[in-house]
């Protein structure tokens, strides 16, 4: 019975988003505006720190690493929502909700880890200024990286490999836009007690620890900075460190509000809509973030059209 069960299932309906038909045109365009625009501006900042030899610093590293990484978590969850919209019958297959949800939870995970070491990064940069490139070196910067890339990869198949043994049974409609894990673990007829207590444990060490570690980082910065009162110190500190400050609350304020602090009144609708300001809005706002509030990546954009406009006019 539990093998028959198990195969009826092949693929889960999505509900997507709760829109009304009348205005389903406007959000279709709406949506697909938001991801064109995350794919050229993530896509322009990992250019111009690539093309900028001013911009191959530690925290530009971490900076393109987020940046692909926004890019990808974006176009995790964004066509496929743009193609359920367009098709009467969203339906995904039982392989292909998995794989969603794998990589859904790997950029997840590996967001919050660049965030941490940016964080790191900006702590030596204002309160060990003449430390910086010793202590920043190229080995530790690619251990950060190596060390995120592995732990996520690690994290997302821990979590899919649990949800793959899992039976589902005849409810197959998932009230969201995409395989979001704790909506699966819902709709399972088997015991989920492991998956549920996995998910605690870890949950706090890739969430609450990074978010921890980065506002120690902060409350380290603010602290140098009171030492030496300098209003030019102080500008420049808060200059660096407000594109990134932005970012993570952006991240983490939606991620904590959904995940870590739900609500019993909290229904689907209001659900869906933080995990749209996770998942859509935040890596779409990340390149105009860090562009506009940015003086290195504004004065590198110039610099590669200027280089670009010269090459083309000899």
């Amino acid at each position: 019975m539990t093998g028959r069960n198990q195969t009826i299932i092949s693929e889960f309906l999505l509900l997507g988003l709760p829109i009304e038909p009348e205005h389903h045109d406007l959000f279709y365009t709406l949506f697909l505006a938001m991801y064109v625009t995350t794919v050229l501006g993530n896509l322009l900042i990992m250019f111009l720190i690539r093309l900028d030899p001013h911009l191959h610093t530690p925290m530009y590293l971490f900076l393109s690493n987020l940046s692909f990484s926004d890019l990808c978590f974006s176009s995790v969850t964004m066509p496929r929502l743009l193609q359920d919209m367009q098709s009467h019958v969203p339906s995904i297959s039982y392989a292909g909700c998995l794989t969603q949800m794998y990589f859904f939870l790997f950029f997840a995970d590996l967001e919050s880890f660049l965030l941490v070491a940016m964080a790191y990064d900006r702590y030596v940069a204002i309160c060990f200024p003449l430390h910086y490139t010793t202590i920043m070196s190229p080995r530790l910067c690619l251990s950060l990286l190596v060390l995120s890339w592995v732990l996520t990869t690690f994290h997302a198949m821990l979590h899919t490999l649990l949800m793959a043994r899992l039976h589902f049974c005849a409810d197959n409609v998932i009230p969201h836009f995409f395989c979001d894990m704790s909506t699966l673990l819902k709709l399972s007829c088997s015991d989920t007690r492991v998956n549920e207590l996995v998910i605690f444990i870890t949950g706090g060490l890739i969430l609450v620890i990074p978010f921890l570690l980065i506002i120690t980082s902060y409350a380290r910065i603010v602290s140098s900075i009171l030492k030496v009162p300098s209003a030019r110190g102080i500008r420049k500190a808060f200059s660096t460190c407000g594109s990134h400050l932005t970012v993570v609350s952006l991240f983490y304020g939606t991620v904590i509000g959904l995940y870590l602090c739900p609500s019993a009144n909290n229904s689907t609708v209001k659900e869906t809509v933080m995990a749209v300001m996770y998942t859509v809005v935040t890596p779409m706002l990340n390149p105009f973030i860090y562009s506009l509030r940015n003086r290195d990546m504004k004065g590198a954009l110039g610099r590669v059209f200027y280089k670009k406009k010269a090459h083309f006019s000899l």
